[in-house]
């Protein structure tokens, strides 16, 4: 299965449930039918799953940020 555009925002279908591990930003497993995104965050390696709602569009990257990054880039 070919990987989505980092622009791209997904849903959860049962292959990518199974293979995919819980969302880095909540630590809750996602379920059928969530929308998820591929977003940079403060973790290690490259962008990974994330709840479509735990992320932020940046638009000068042109690309999704986890909110708590997001929000610690920003002092908040």
């Amino acid at each position: 299965m070919a990987e989505a555009k980092a622009t791209a925002p997904i849903i959860m279908d049962l292959e990518r449930v199974n293979r995919t591990p819980p969302c880095p930003s909540c630590n809750h497993p996602f379920s059928l039918g969530d929308s998820a995104v591929l977003a940079c965050g403060l973790w290690e390696g490259g962008p990974r799953y994330v709840h479509a709602n735990e992320a932020v569009w940046d638009p000068k990257s042109g690309t999704y940020v986890e909110r708590a990054c997001w929000n610690s880039q920003r002092g908040k």
